[in-house]
């Protein structure tokens, strides 16, 4: 599938406009203002071809003398905003109760057209819902997807969607998220035409739920490049590009994965200091052993976009550092600048009519 078609080249000499949620996030506002001040730096901006325009909402007293206190508020924007959602508020509270919170505010500005993106560590549940409310849905688009970014072998990576934001999905919902997940891919990652597959307990078309299998016909079916089913050992292979699965299975497989990294990190971590060879050891190796650090940091990956809404926002870990927060800022300057939204309602209205 050629989900660039008809679309008019764009010019990437623009001006990108990225709003950060000043309260979203366990470190929240402090954070974000770090996270802001690295994002302004030159080797940051100079990552995409256009200018860089920065902004913060949230609640006035509390951000504008940060702001003052790094210098740089003459730098970065501040949309106020009276309210807060808590990491424990419900979707529904969150959007009944809190209509003058960062999110609902952020969202409004995207929607409006101020800004290009919105970027939280807030509540997953009331993003997800204050977005889809405000933004509304992508034509042929039913349900968001939270697509996450997974290292693989030869410093490759991998899209995996949904990571959770729908616990039960439709076969409809899962060739739309394979869409999605392929033009991601292009846009962001320059691939011509991604390998997708559908996360299976098999590899064999007779395994899986019916769901599953109905999926799987219609992918086989599709212009994308469907590769059939993967299982959970192919996430880091280099084998497939996209890995399509629900909510449920894909928020799971990825808390296993953060959870295995940090298992990993601690457990070299006691080896190599376990005694004076092992130190030496781990003293020569140091240069590879930082390099294995970055590579499953899940830092390194943080800035899960919500996929299919009608606007961009991207979600970041609640527990993200500065440096973490600025990469999910990187994901959505990378999707404005490639125009994401435009090229998935081009390839969701292609594959319908064919």
């Amino acid at each position: 599938m050629n989900s660039t078609a008809g679309i008019k080249q764009q010019e990437h000499h623009r001006d990108i406009r990225i709003l950060v949620d000043g309260h979203g996030g366990d470190s929240a506002p402090g954070m974000v203002l770090d996270a802001l001040e690295i994002a302004l730096l030159p080797a940051f901006s100079n990552c995409f071809q256009g200018s860089l325009t920065l902004g913060i909402v949230g609640q006035e007293e509390v951000i504008r003398p940060l702001l003052q206190a790094r210098g740089i508020e003459n730098r970065v924007s501040l949309i106020p905003a009276a309210d807060v959602v808590g990491m424990c508020d419900s979707p529904s509270h969150a959007l009944r109760r809190k209509k003058d919170s960062s999110i609902h505010v952020g969202a409004r500005m995207v929607r409006d057209g101020y800004w290009d993106a919105l970027v939280s560590a807030g509540n997953t549940g009331a993003l997800m819902a204050i977005s889809k409310l405000i933004l509304k849905m992508l034509p042929g688009i039913d349900r968001p997807a939270i697509a996450s970014m997974i290292p693989a072998v030869n410093n490759g990576r991998t899209l995996m969607l949904d990571a959770g934001a729908n616990s039960e999905c439709t076969s409809s919902h899962l060739v739309q998220f394979a869409i999605m997940g392929s033009c991601y891919m292009q846009a962001t990652e320059g691939l011509e035409s991604p390998r997708v597959g559908l996360l299976n307990i098999g590899s064999e078309d007779i395994k899986g739920t019916d769901v599953i299998k109905m999926t799987s016909a219609i992918l086989a079916e599709s212009e994308l490049n469907y590769i059939g089913n993967v299982e959970g050992t192919d996430l880091f292979g280099n084998d497939v590009d996209v890995v399509v699965c629900d909510g449920f299975v894909g928020n799971v497989a990825l808390k296993t994965m953060e959870g295995t990294a940090r298992f990993l990190a601690a457990s070299m971590r006691a080896e190599l200091t376990s005694g004076i060879v092992a130190k030496c050891g781990a003293l020569m190796a140091r240069t590879a052993l930082k390099r294995f650090k970055d590579k499953v940091n899940p830092g390194k990956y943080n800035g899960a976009p919500l996929l299919g809404l009608n606007g961009i926002v991207v979600k970041s870990h609640g527990g993200a550092d500065a440096d973490s927060f600025a990469c999910a800022i990187s994901v959505a300057c990378r999707e404005v600048s490639e125009n994401l939204t435009d090229r998935i309602t081009e390839s969701v209205l292609e594959m319908v009519e064919s």
